[in-house]
């Protein structure tokens, strides 16, 4: 299971360099048709018909999971540093618990709520550590920002609404059938973009390629197919705690790989950030 946090932490650290390289979208299509491609010699053997009932919800999941995440991922990361990308998107589980109990009426306990509590005070600090004058001055110097809060809503929609999927056709399969509709979806996007031509795609550099395969091969396809079997050994409780250390990861990559600067306020943040996620995580085994 750390192996798997090491390589989603490592995800961000991947896209903040492929964004100085490649345009988003194309990054995002190239991705997912890597792992579309790969995640197909794990399900070979799980195909099944799909009752018509779960379309459009996966049509949804593909809207939302891959297509808009995506997005907002690769495009974040134009304008925003790794480690603050990486906090942001901690606040994941405080979003789907705020969806669960509000569209849901699951219930939430009290730790969970001082757990996400904990992680929106935490973003706020890092995402109000910005010099005021760039209000006015940079009208891009909010967009990755928001751009990462986009990632967290598309991926907190997406999970809820997997739900009936999963429980019916199984993760893996579910994971494969989104993959190959946000792609498709993805490819639409470049097409119309004009970034699927023979010029774009001989300026990727060996590292380029390089990142694309560990995002598509490593971080989705292989660790997808991990991860669902480390939750059926040692449970989704306990999975769940280990996933509340992707952020820590995340941020000492980005200060060892890409030199980037921890402010105090990005320290005191994450540090609330990622205990709230761990408490939110840990109030479900209770």
């Amino acid at each position: 299971m750390l192996f798997v946090v090491a390589v989603w932490s490592a995800t961000f650290i991947s896209a903040k360099i492929l964004s100085t390289e490649i345009p988003p979208l194309l990054s995002a299509f190239l991705r997912f048709l890597i792992a579309g491609v790969f995640l197909s010699f794990f399900v070979r053997s799980k195909i099944k018909k799909i009752p018509s009932k779960h379309f459009f919800r996966l049509l949804l999941m593909g809207g939302t999971g891959i297509l808009l995440y995506n997005f907002c991922f690769f495009y974040g990361f134009q304008y925003i540093s790794a480690s603050r990308g990486t906090l942001i998107v901690s606040l994941n589980p405080t979003v789907i618990g705020l969806i669960a109990y509000f569209f849901l009426k699951e219930k939430v306990s009290p730790i969970q709520w001082l757990g996400m509590g904990l992680s929106v005070i935490g973003i706020c600090i890092i995402m109000i550590n910005k010099d005021p004058n760039l209000l006015v001055t940079d009208e891009n110097s909010w967009k990755g920002d928001l751009l990462l809060l986009g990632c967290v809503l598309s991926w907190a929609t997406y999970s809820t609404i997997s739900k009936p999927v999963v429980q019916e056709i199984g993760a893996i399969y579910t994971v494969f059938c989104a993959i190959v509709i946000g792609t498709i979806l993805l490819g639409i996007g470049v097409i119309y973009a004009g970034y699927l031509t023979p010029f774009y795609i001989k300026n990727i550099t060996l590292s380029g390629w390089l990142n694309l395969a560990f995002l598509g091969v490593v971080a989705t396809a292989l660790c997808y197919v991990l991860y669902y079997q480390v939750i059926h050994l040692i449970g989704s409780s306990k999975s769940a705690t280990y996933i509340a250390l992707v952020p820590v990861f995340g941020v000492l990559l980005a200060f060892l790989l890409l030199d980037e600067i921890l402010s105090i306020p990005i320290i005191i943040g994450g540090a609330l950030a990622i205990t709230g996620v761990y408490l939110s995580n840990k109030a479900k085994k209770i």
